[in-house]
């Protein structure tokens, strides 16, 4: 079976898949021809669909990636800059959350819109572990919690840093500092053994965190909770992440409890140009 085929009526010659193929195992004997797999494009190919989707005159089939899975890209949705500019700059790190619980379906469909972020080599080694549930997201405060009282007690430097006793102190009176009563958690982990790890979690957390006022929703970077899992042993024994992956990042989730009405500034970009 070949990796992929070429409806010769419609191919174009052009060499476009040849360029755009990242591990380039897509070649032309010359100008007249159609692509065609190196010897080895079979055992090398990573499925990325550069191939298929960027062919203009959709001459290409790739054997391993179903030909429905390649929707047309529709251009009308494209955003303009400005657009793009609001899009980006609207988003919120959202801390007051409605006493309302998150509908499955939407934590579904978010976590599959994160997939498309970028992987190190197309490897998609992300799994996902979502906890929707008030409750479980408490206790899970809790157990931060327990772990801030020993930073506190030890005097630890992150303890002083980031004023732990005063989280400690508002989760007696009643306050989440930890959560921030978010009725939802989303942790992104991968395989320890895989070195690119980090990079795509949080990319593809990222993109959740883009994606979530699209569904009404807002969310947050849970830094006291990713601290607490790289730190305190009870809570990754709680969590239940495979002993061969870490956790590379968490999210709070929820609707937001107010809707945001200006954009805010941020400080000129630090910019070094090498010309």
């Amino acid at each position: 079976m070949s990796l992929f085929t070429i409806d010769e009526k419609k191919c174009k010659r052009d060499g476009i898949c040849v360029a755009e193929c990242p591990i380039k195992i897509i070649a032309m004997k010359d100008a007249s021809s159609t692509p065609e797999p190196t010897p080895d494009a079979m055992e090398r190919c990573i499925r990325c669909g550069h191939c298929v989707a960027v062919c203009p005159h959709g001459a290409f089939t790739h054997s391993m990636l179903k030909h429905e899975d390649f929707p047309a890209v529709d251009r009308a949705l494209s955003l303009s800059p400005a657009q793009a500019e609001q899009f980006l700059r609207s988003r919120r790190s959202i801390r007051t959350y409605q006493d309302k619980p998150v509908e499955q379906e939407k934590l579904q469909k978010l976590v599959e819109l994160s997939r498309y972020a970028p992987t190190g080599g197309n490897s998609q080694l992300i799994s996902w572990l979502v906890v929707n549930s008030r409750d479980e997201v408490k206790k899970i405060a809790g157990m931060v919690v327990d772990h801030m009282q020993e930073l506190v007690k030890a005097k630890a430097p992150i303890a002083l840093n980031y004023r732990l006793d005063r989280v400690v102190d508002g989760w007696k009176q009643g306050i989440d500092g930890v959560t921030r009563g978010a009725p939802a958690l989303v942790l992104a982990h991968a395989p320890k053994a895989y070195g690119l790890g980090a990079v795509d979690c949080t990319s593809a957390l990222a993109y959740f965190d883009l994606a979530a006022p699209t569904f009404g929703l807002g969310a947050c970077w849970a830094g006291f909770v990713m601290v607490g899992l790289l730190q305190w042993q009870p809570l990754r024994e709680a969590l239940k992440v495979p002993t061969d992956n870490a956790v590379h990042g968490v999210l709070m989730a929820g609707y937001p409890m107010y809707r945001y009405q200006r954009l805010v500034p941020r400080n000129a970009p630090k910019i070094e140009w090498r010309m």
